[in-house]
């Protein structure tokens, strides 16, 4: 019931927001209050998975996929060259660990569609987790434009890479690296109590769906 509440809370504060949004007439207004409902949305999505669990746990690998494709339909709509999926497994993970890994999955997919394939009409975005003893790994990738030469996050990070940057290393007391190539990689690692999720079994099971095919 409690989890319920605060989705409808968070449900309702988007949609101030989206209102907001739509009274703006400044262009940068708009575009922050719309990634400010973006986030709000996918903390959303966990409590409501969280409503119909009878534990404070969920398998995060599922509101992952629902996140990636709340956000990829924001950005890039339905149909057409952009494709987004995601895959592995992660099993069952504590509510304070799922809601802050779905607000950096919202962040890092949104980084990718914004700038890594911004200027291209076709592209990848692939959202990867795995399971390992003690420990989550979220990888998202892209093969758009790359990181600009000699990339610093302390200098080159936008607001998202800042949440993303904070909520991994201070709140879950992970770690978060980059590196380019053909695209863009973010790699998340996570540590998580293996004792307090059972169904951490599923690691690494070969299961790949895609969140969304997307323009």
């Amino acid at each position: 019931e409690v989890h319920h509440r605060v989705k409808n809370n968070l449900q309702t504060i988007a949609s101030l927001l989206r209102i907001q949004a739509r009274r703006s007439d400044s262009a940068s207004a708009r575009h922050a209050l719309a990634e400010a409902t973006e986030r709000v949305s996918s903390m959303a999505v966990v409590h409501d998975l969280l409503a119909g669990s009878d534990e404070e746990r969920i398998d995060f690998s599922e509101a992952a996929r629902i996140v990636t494709a709340l956000v990829a339909r924001g950005l890039v709509g339905e149909g057409g060259g952009i494709e987004v999926t995601v895959e592995g497994r992660t099993g069952q993970v504590d509510a304070h660990t799922a809601t802050s890994l779905a607000l950096v999955v919202a962040e890092l997919v949104h980084n990718a569609l914004e700038h890594g394939l911004s200027s291209h009409e076709s592209g990848h975005v692939e959202v990867s987790m795995r399971r390992v003893p003690g420990e989550l790994v979220l990888t998202v990738r892209d093969d758009g434009v790359g990181l600009p030469p000699g990339f610093d996050r302390a200098t080159h990070s936008n607001l998202g890479l800042e949440i993303v940057g904070t909520v991994v290393e201070n709140d879950l007391r992970g770690t978060l690296s980059f590196s380019g190539g053909r695209g863009t990689t973010v790699t998340v690692r996570v540590p998580l109590a293996d004792s307090s999720a059972p169904g951490s079994h599923l690691a690494g099971s070969p299961h790949t769906e895609p969140a969304e095919e997307t323009r």
